[in-house]
């Protein structure tokens, strides 16, 4: 079952949970341009400036050494790219597992 990143309607915000057996830090940041995040686990950063549209994987490669992923889903359907007044309510940020994403049959190379 997928896990939902505790997000809050807030232009910049830096979270830490306990994911995949991963210490991790998520910092999430609103720039005039989009929205974006980086991803650390246990104090390393695994990816950094990485812009979150609707239903797009934010590490994207398993050679960065993350087990799992992250996406940003509309709730709303509408496949809209989040915007941080709408995080935690029509924005969530998903972490799926390396089965879930498994699951999802991507392209080699694709974690």
């Amino acid at each position: 079952m997928p896990q939902v990143v505790p997000l809050q309607a807030i232009p910049n915000q830096t979270v830490q949970c306990q994911l995949g057996n991963q210490a991790c830090t998520i910092n999430v940041y609103q720039l005039a341009f989009g929205l974006f995040c980086d991803v650390y686990v246990s104090g390393t950063l695994i990816c950094a400036g990485v812009i979150c549209l609707n239903a797009t994987l934010i590490v994207r490669y398993a050679y960065l050494g993350f087990s799992g992923d992250f996406v940003f889903l509309d709730t709303s359907l509408e496949g809209a790219d989040p915007v941080y007044t709408a995080l935690g309510d029509q924005f969530q940020m998903v972490y799926l597992s390396s089965a879930e994403i498994a699951a999802l049959n991507l392209p080699a190379g694709i974690s």
